[in-house]
């Protein structure tokens, strides 16, 4: 079930009935859901479902799910990420029990929405990896087929997480969000480059929206003067090595050529032959 990622306002009507008709409602942080059950005036019995139990708990819940409502509430809005929720959902699609989505609040859509940038080919990374290496492996591999990528990051991790964005993707415009929804939000955009040391020491949940829509065609480019100045160190035709480039990469055979590095020569001199 979609909850607020912050104000309490954004509990939609549809939202708070199916909180009161729920016989259990299962969340990871029952602290948070208790407040969502007084706001809602929900008698339901409210259960946790952390990583240390979940596997005890899903033969229960999915018990009394046969015979009435379990609603499952993430603590942070839509969609359930790094929550233990997204098992007990599994589990319920493969006992044959009937799923239903109740739409609510979404860190994911808010930021698209307030960032500026053009969101019809956002990839979702969820949590980046906590180890710098494999972070800047799934940045680079996700920009490479995305026009803007977003994801979720610990305020510890903020500043080191953008700089690994300005260096794996060529330092392009970001969008931080902070605080979605919540009495500091804020929403600041710029280069990861200069984004990085504001958030040295940021606080709060943290959303960013990271536009790579040039990425993939300045990787092409890259890999393209790669391969015409290997061609060359291995002693191949300057007119052969640009036939063959045009023909891997999709591109001009003239524009192959163009790349070629000879001593005293300017991009592009001389016919294509």
């Amino acid at each position: 079930m979609g909850t607020p990622i912050g104000n309490l306002s954004d509990l939609s009507p549809r939202a708070a009935a199916i909180l009161r008709c729920a016989a259990v409602v299962a969340a990871e942080d029952t602290r948070t859901s208790r407040v969502l059950l007084r706001a809602a005036g929900s008698t339901a019995k409210l259960t946790s479902l952390t990583e240390h139990n979940v596997a005890r708990r899903i033969p229960e819940l999915l018990k009394i799910a046969s015979e009435a409502a379990v609603t499952l509430v993430s603590d942070a809005g839509t969609p359930i990420v790094a929550d233990p929720g997204a098992r007990l959902v599994d589990a319920a699609h493969r006992a044959g029990v009937p799923v239903f989505a109740v739409a609510g609040p979404s860190a994911l859509t808010a930021a698209l929405s307030v960032s500026g940038f053009e969101g019809s080919d956002a990839h979702f990374l969820g949590f980046l990896p906590r180890q710098r290496g494999e972070r800047k492996a799934r940045l680079m591999a996700a920009a490479s087929t995305a026009g803007v990528l977003v994801f979720f990051e610990s305020p510890n991790r903020l500043a080191e997480a953008l700089a690994d964005v300005a260096a794996t993707l060529g330092d392009p415009e970001t969008a931080v969000c902070r605080e979605l929804t919540k009495l500091h939000e804020e929403v600041v955009r710029g280069r990861a480059s200069e984004l990085s040391p504001k958030f040295a020491t940021a606080r709060g949940e943290c959303t960013v929206v990271v536009d790579v829509s040039g990425f993939a065609e300045s990787a092409d480019e890259r890999d393209l003067a790669a391969y015409m100045a290997e061609m060359q160190r291995a002693g191949a035709r300057r007119s052969s090595a640009a036939a063959e480039a045009a023909r891997r990469f999709g591109v001009a055979r003239e524009q192959a050529y163009a790349l070629w590095e000879e001593p005293g020569a300017q991009p592009g001199d001389g016919p294509v032959c």
